[in-house]
């Protein structure tokens, strides 16, 4: 029997390796599919006193996290990261798809760099691989997102949910967020994640602003409460 559990496991480790490859030849063959259309491939990067996601705080110190990213139509892919000033590192790969009606989907890869990239396996793999939905209109936007795979070194247990819905007033934004698995302290569902923030730009020339954000977000199930600041390079 546990022989068995171990090829199971290998499988399934394997099955997700080939996925998220063929996610990958369909991006590349839809990107150069169009060559009389013109790219769009943009960076930038932000800068955060804290890396918050979804409610739980990673590292411990302020970070800088870079995104690279192609965009036509309907279609975005790239890369985007984390890195602190203590050694805490993130590098995820995204792609999404814009639908009709406010709708889009989606796929995000995460991954530690301080992990083997080829580990996929469940007891010590370094990517979580999450399957991502989203429904915006006037200034109303809800989220569901679900990991597929269980990743020892990630800390994905598989089918950890999340689910997140917010509204965008004229000075300021708030939102609530729920989830399970890898987004509470004993992987329960549970409400993970409250949060109200606004944003500006500064002006710092005639022809240059810095767009600057705050946010203060609580944590109800860890029983923690952060105020973030960021801003935009």
């Amino acid at each position: 029997m546990q022989l068995e559990n171990i090829n199971h496991s290998s499988e399934r480790a394997i099955m997700y390796k080939k996925l998220w490859y063929l996610v990958f030849l369909f991006t590349f063959i839809n990107v150069n599919s169009q060559e009389s259309a013109k790219s769009n491939f943009s960076a930038g990067a932000d800068f955060y006193s804290s890396y918050i996601f979804r409610g739980t705080k990673f590292g411990n110190s302020p970070a800088i996290q870079p995104l690279v990213q192609y965009s036509r139509g309907f279609f975005t892919a790239g890369g985007w990261g984390s890195f602190d000033f203590n050694g805490f590192e993130e590098s995820d790969l995204f792609m999404s798809f814009s639908l009709p009606a406010g709708f889009s989907i989606g796929v995000t890869d995460y991954y530690l760099p301080g992990l083997s990239y080829f580990d996929y396996s469940p007891e010590t793999g370094s990517h979580a691989f999450e399957i991502n939905g989203g429904f915006e209109n006037s200034g109303f936007s809800l989220s569901a997102n679900c990991i597929l795979n269980r990743a020892g070194g990630a800390g994905s247990s598989g089918r950890d949910l999340y689910f997140e819905a917010g509204y965008e007033f004229t000075h300021f934004r708030i939102l609530a967020g729920a989830g399970n698995g890898w987004h509470t302290s004993d992987s329960k569902f549970n409400v993970c994640n409250l949060g109200i923030g606004t944003s500006k730009e500064i002006k710092i020339t005639e022809s240059f602003s810095l767009p600057v954000s705050g946010e203060i977000i609580l944590n109800p199930e860890r029983e923690k409460m952060y105020i973030v600041f960021g801003i935009t390079l």
